[in-house]
């Protein structure tokens, strides 16, 4: 089979691409050149996409004899993933841009070129497992939870996960060090990236006032209604957020506030307690589905972040486009632009991008 081996320049992709030599595929690897001016993205653990990262993955294909290639992806990426980000912050909502690279980039993008030249299958560093089935791919949390990627690539339809390859899905994250020192990467110890790989600094605030400008507004008590702070642009929070607000505790009761919701008209950021963010329904819309579309009363799994564990919830509704749950559980948290995949048991079951941030219960 003739393999088309994404790699990062981190040690997950280039442990991949050896798994996928050594089972006797034909592999040729590529790296993906996201950033119009990679000199200025972060090196070192909290970045990728950088210089060094491609030269990483250069000598790592030059390690398993494979050919290596460097595909310039950088204005694809800035137009699906870069903007969107920032319209959905510009929304009021919550983006997961590794979502939407996946989505767009590594498995559409990415894929639509691997197949346009002959190749079956693309193979990438993620931590899931998928099964070829005759009746449709299946898609499963990783072996290593800790590690698992499942959510990110829920989003994935069944006719690309036919022509994806995850060979790491049935390891731990330690084995795979060791397995990449066997066979003498460089990389075997290089630290993970982190944070978003288009904000070299970190400070996503700061990028999204580059890119929208100053949008001064207020922060409001959800209790007294009253104003308790100003800030820069509606764009700096997300629902959930409890440091950077600017703002002192409940003056009653001590307590920790936390934005609630986001009002990017009227550039009102609403903060509250910790209990007001609890929800029991969700709604999302733009559905893909791995699985069958369950039926209503089903019990499943939801999962709201990326980081995180699935929550019990029954099916209220769902169609080809969009479904309605409510958890056993309250989902805190809870932020419109986020993706909420369903899980049955391991198998990841659908996802659907979360279209309105539940009230507080105050409202």
């Amino acid at each position: 089979m003739r393999v088309l081996a994404a790699m990062s320049g981190g040690v997950d992709s280039a442990v991949a691409a050896a798994r996928a030599v050594a089972a006797g595929h034909d592999v040729t690897a590529v790296h993906m050149a996201l950033s119009a001016d990679p000199a200025l993205t972060r090196d070192g653990a909290r970045g990728c996409c950088t210089i060094s990262d491609a030269h990483d993955a250069r000598r790592a294909a030059d390690i398993l004899g494979i050919p290596f290639y460097v595909w310039d992806m950088a204005e694809e990426f800035r137009r699906t993933v870069v903007a969107d980000f920032v319209a959905e912050y510009e929304a009021g909502r919550t983006p997961t841009p590794c979502i939407r690279c996946n989505q767009h980039i590594k498995f559409a993008a990415l894929l639509e070129r691997a197949l346009a030249l002959g190749f079956d299958s693309v193979a990438t560093g993620h931590y899931a497992r998928l099964e070829q089935c005759a009746d449709g791919p299946v898609l499963r949390r990783a072996r290593d939870h800790g590690k698992d990627q499942s959510y990110v690539l829920a989003v994935l339809r069944p006719d690309q996960l036919r022509h994806c390859l995850f060979p790491l899905g049935d390891s731990l994250k330690t084995e795979v060090r060791d397995e990449a020192a066997a066979w003498g990467l460089l990389i075997a110890q290089k630290p993970d990236s982190h944070d978003i790989c288009f904000i070299p600094d970190g400070d996503t605030a700061g990028f999204l006032r580059e890119q929208l400008g100053e949008r001064p507004g207020v922060i409001v008590d959800a209790d007294t209604g009253i104003q308790i702070g100003a800030h820069s642009g509606t764009y700096g929070f997300t629902v959930g957020q409890r440091k950077g607000l600017g703002v002192t505790d409940a003056p009653r009761s001590g307590r920790p506030r936390y934005v609630l919701t986001i009002e990017p008209v009227t550039r009102t950021v609403v903060v509250g307690d910790r209990a007001d963010l609890a929800a029991t329904t969700l709604a999302a819309c733009d559905a893909v589905w791995c699985a069958p579309i369950p039926r209503p009363g089903a019990p499943l799994a939801v999962q709201i972040r990326a980081h995180g564990d699935p929550v019990d919830c029954v099916v209220i509704g769902a169609e080809p486009f969009g479904f309605d749950i409510e958890s056993v559980t309250p989902l805190i948290g809870v932020a419109a632009g986020q993706s909420a995949v369903l899980y049955d048991g391991d198998q990841v079951v659908g996802q659907g991008t979360i279209r309105v941030a539940p009230l507080p219960a105050s409202t």
